[in-house]
This record gives structure tokens, sequence and C-alpha cells, in this order.
């Protein structure tokens, strides 16, 4: 397995977010992560990428204990995520935002840097943008940006933290197809959403959240065809009656 979550407990000030969390995620894997807001979704991917610290329990990704001092820098080499929020720079265009964190984190030369970032945008079809600046280019074509960024570090797990949710409806489509292209790639990811139409159609196992703990699993026609528990019924019939 790629990364395994055992028994995981997060908790800030009297609210425990997550209340003894455990899964394991195989290599190649795609994993959507659904359930009410406050469920403890985010602060689980924010965790397994190291920006949230842990009250007890263990992740390990590609071998390497997150939450160890000695070895948590490790786990950027191995680890990409795309946040809800673009987070570019302004005053860099398209191929230099997605070449930062080459130059930054992995001491690249400018051009190399660039080169590396320029076929991270051809694989999120935005090449044409390179030059482009992000008050030049549309939310979804922002968020393409982001994950090419993500992409150019050469992950091995990607993270997707409610990606398209500040996207208005129409362009939430271009970003999903880049993900699902991840996908068929057999990029590893972990994926919180509230694209049910996603979650049913690209995943390989879908976890629910309820109060901190994973209140069932299982593949998506289980999830959505026959679920078990009642809180999850609700759940997707209060979602799927939005759309």
């Amino acid at each position: 397995m790629i990364v395994d979550v055992s028994d995981v407990r997060k908790r800030f000030g009297d609210n425990e977010v997550l209340r003894g969390v455990s899964v394991s995620v195989e290599a190649g894997e795609v994993i959507a992560i659904i359930g009410a807001s406050g469920s403890g979704k985010s602060t689980l991917l924010r965790a397994i990428n190291g920006l949230e610290t842990v009250d007890s329990g263990e992740i390990v990704v590609n071998g390497v204990q997150v939450h160890d001092r000695k070895s948590a820098h490790d786990v950027h080499k191995y680890v990409g995520m795309v946040f809800q929020q673009f987070n570019l720079f302004p005053h860099l265009n398209a191929v230099d935002n997605a070449a930062l964190a080459l130059r930054k984190v992995k001491k690249m030369k400018r051009d190399q840097a660039r080169e590396v970032a320029m076929t991270a945008l051809e694989r999120v079809g935005l090449a044409e943008k390179a030059q482009s600046y992000p008050q030049q280019l549309s939310g979804g074509q922002q968020q393409r940006v982001a994950i090419a960024r993500a992409l150019a570090m050469q992950p091995q797990v990607m993270l997707f933290d409610e990606a398209t949710s500040a996207l208005d409806p129409e362009l939430v489509g271009e970003v999903t197809k880049v993900m699902r292209g991840l996908a068929s790639e057999g990029m590893t990811m972990l994926v919180v959403t509230h694209e049910m139409g996603f979650a049913r159609e690209t995943a390989d196992r879908v976890l629910y959240f309820d109060g901190g703990v994973i209140g069932e699993e299982g593949p998506p026609e289980q999830i959505f065809s026959s679920p078990t528990n009642p809180r999850l019924r609700q759940f997707l019939s209060r979602v799927l009656d939005q759309r």
C-alpha cells in the first residue's frame, strides 16, 4: 500500500474532528471521500500531507512516517495537493506558477523547471495558456494550473480537497475531466468531493465520513445503490435532490 492511515485522532479544542480513522490505499487506487461539511474529510487530507498534526495514530506515505520530525519533509516528495482556492501568484504567468516549487524545493534551474512545468501544463490541456497570467484565465483554467503545479513535482499520490467547489457550475467539467484523465493514467488519488457523479463513475472506493469517523465504505455501486448506513442514505438523498 502507498498510504496507510492507522487510528488517527485530531482535536481542535473541544471538537474531535478525527476519531480513530483508519484507511489503507493501494497504488493506483482512486478514493472518493464524501460527507457533510465539518465531518473531518479535509482534515484527513491535510494530515496526510503533513499540513496538520495529529494527536495520536500514524500516517505512512510510501514508507515515510508523515509526523516523524526526521522524515516529515520527505512526504512532499511523494504527495501533491490541490485546494479549493487556486493560490496562484498574480505576478507570475501560468508556466512560472507551475515551475515555482520546482525551483524552490527541488532547486532546479529556471529553464529546466519551466520545461517540466510545460509538460505538466500539457497534461492538463493548457499548453497554449503558458504565458497567461491568472487574471487572464477562467476559474477552471486557474485550477488546472494549480493541478499542473502539483503534477510538476511528480508526486506518487494526489490529494484533491474540494477542487471544484469554488468554480462556477459550467467550469466544473473541465477540471473533473483532468482528474478523470489522471485516474485513467493510474495516479493514486484521494478526492474530497461533493461531485457525486465523479465519485460514482471514477472512484474505485468511496468513503463516507460522518462526525469524524468513516461511517461506511465500499465500491461506488454499493455506496450509491444499496447503502446500509441510514445517515449515508439521508446524506445521499439530500445531496442528490439538490442536483
